[in-house]
């Protein structure tokens, strides 16, 4: 019998978040370094929800320390760790060496200093509604649905929550304010999930600022 939802997130929902961190990311992680995927996992939690960091720690250790069958895996009654690169009888001590640097994250306030993301999950995580707006109303097939950027960006104004319109907003000018260039902001769209190029004569960061402007007014 699968898992509820309830009993997921209390066994394994921030080993979820970890796993996913390094989904597309190096698991090179080593007793002596963080891999870039955790390093990016602190140092979003370590701003937004520290106190999960202890129980992140709490959930790898107990994994490692039960690790599932394959019968009770297939039955959906155990967290499946998603296939991070690494073989499977070397999983238990990786999560292991991880539980190790979040204990010493915690214990000695090793806080990565805030910069912009670096990898595609801390993009999502730290943006979560604007990654909603350009994968969701910006990809390949805008040139189906909308006859341009200000229709796709008017029914996103139209249908969603006033409260998220708000939340993407403040998103937006926190992206601007990064020290990003052009390119930068490219490849941001890019992990966010847009696949259309910004309406001219509009760039990236130009076109940021005009959607942030246009939905303070809605």
């Amino acid at each position: 019998m699968s898992m509820k939802p309830l009993e997921h997130d209390r066994r394994y929902g921030e080993l979820d978040q970890v796993m996913r961190a390094y989904l597309g990311q190096t698991a090179d992680d080593t007793p002596e370094r963080r891999s870039r995927a955790l390093d990016a996992y602190l140092r979003h939690t370590w701003h937004s929800r520290p106190a999960a960091i202890a129980e992140a720690e709490r959930q790898l250790r107990e994994y490692s320390r039960n690790p599932p069958g394959r019968i009770r895996r297939d039955l959906g009654e155990f967290y499946a760790i998603p296939d991070i690169g690494r073989p499977q009888s070397q999983i238990g001590d990786w999560l292991m060496v991880l539980a190790d640097h979040l204990k010493e994250s915690i214990e000695e306030g090793d806080v990565p200093e805030p910069s912009s993301p670096q990898t595609h999950w801390e993009w999502h995580a730290r943006f979560p509604e604007t990654a909603q707006l350009l994968g969701g109303w910006f990809s390949q097939d805008i040139v189906d649905e909308f006859p341009d950027h200000d229709a796709a960006l008017a029914d996103y104004a139209a249908t969603t929550h006033p409260q998220l319109v708000a939340r993407l907003v403040g998103e937006l000018h926190e992206l601007l304010a990064l020290p990003l260039d052009e390119g930068d902001y490219a490849l941001a769209a890019a992990a966010f999930g847009m696949e259309v190029s910004p309406p001219a004569p509009f760039s990236y960061g130009a076109w940021f600022q005009s959607v942030a402007t246009t939905l303070s007014d809605v």
